[in-house]
């Protein structure tokens, strides 16, 4: 078994690997992640050159995430998850990151635990269709450049500048916000990913939700993922219909950052950069 760095070349067979776990994934993310960080991408390989699992990390200015830790069925049990990870986790640690974060499966925290990783929060995934029809837009704006207002709410949000990743989500999708807050909607295979998504208060958010939603095709499917610990985010997707489609545990190692999760409603990708 070799560790090697994950390509170009690799994103099709991870994407495949994915799509027998039922992960929401595209190759966009990859494409991102591998120009943004590639030193913390690896692939895992058998002897014969077969594709064993895979792991990407993304460095924000003094954070770092890991994600898409996957092993294909047949190699499971044989440490390999474990060494993809330690790659990951060396390569943004050799970086500077001072805060490591991860979204775990119930299975996959034992290990992530072995690392020094506490949990922080509960990650629920929502659900829900769009509404779209005429409406006003509550005080928004749709603009292709990001406010620096948006950018300081998402560092405020985090305790951590994460404008790489703010920038590449942004350029894909349609941002709406207003000096409270903002919401972007992104194309997520046959749905619309609403995130990231951050507003000041409650009410900013639900003005923010319900003019994305109308801007969603009357049946399309959104999906978004939300800190639980946000009571407000919890009534307001509620109220909306929306449900909840599952769930995995927000965790981090190093230093405990100055997390917000009350002005957070949508992450920037599903799971795996934040």
């Amino acid at each position: 078994m070799t560790i090697d760095p994950f390509g170009p070349a690799d994103i099709a067979a991870f994407l495949e690997l994915a799509a027998a776990e039922n992960w929401v994934a595209e190759p966009w993310e990859f494409e991102f992640l591998l120009s943004a960080f590639p030193q913390g991408c690896f692939a895992a390989h058998a002897d014969d050159g077969e594709t064993a699992g895979f792991v990407t990390a993304l460095l924000h200015d003094r954070s770092g995430w890991i994600g898409n830790l996957i092993v294909a069925e047949q190699f499971r049990g044989r440490g390999v998850g474990a060494a993809l990870f330690r790659n990951a986790l060396e390569a943004l640690r050799m970086a500077g990151a001072h805060t490591v974060w991860l979204t775990a499966s119930k299975s996959g925290t034992p290990l992530y635990e072995k690392h020094g990783f506490t949990c922080m929060d509960t990650i629920v995934r929502w659900v829900g269709t769009g509404r779209q029809r005429p409406a006003a837009n509550f005080g928004t704006t749709e603009q292709d450049a990001i406010a620096l207002s948006s950018h300081d709410l998402d560092s405020y949000a985090w305790g951590d500048r994460r404008a790489t990743l703010f920038e590449a989500t942004a350029r894909r999708g349609r941002l709406l916000q207003n000096e409270s807050g903002f919401i972007l909607l992104q194309p997520c295979g046959n749905a619309v990913q609403f995130g990231p998504f951050s507003a000041v208060n409650g009410s900013t958010a639900e003005l923010l939700f319900e003019t994305a939603s109308r801007r969603v095709a009357l049946g399309t499917k959104i999906v978004l993922d939300a800190p639980a610990s946000n009571r407000s985010a919890l009534r307001l997707f509620n109220r909306s219909s929306m449900k909840i489609a599952g769930s995995s545990l927000l965790m981090y190692a190093g230093k405990k950052a100055a997390y917000r999760p009350e002005l957070i409603y949508g992450l920037a990708t599903m799971g795996s950069c934040g």
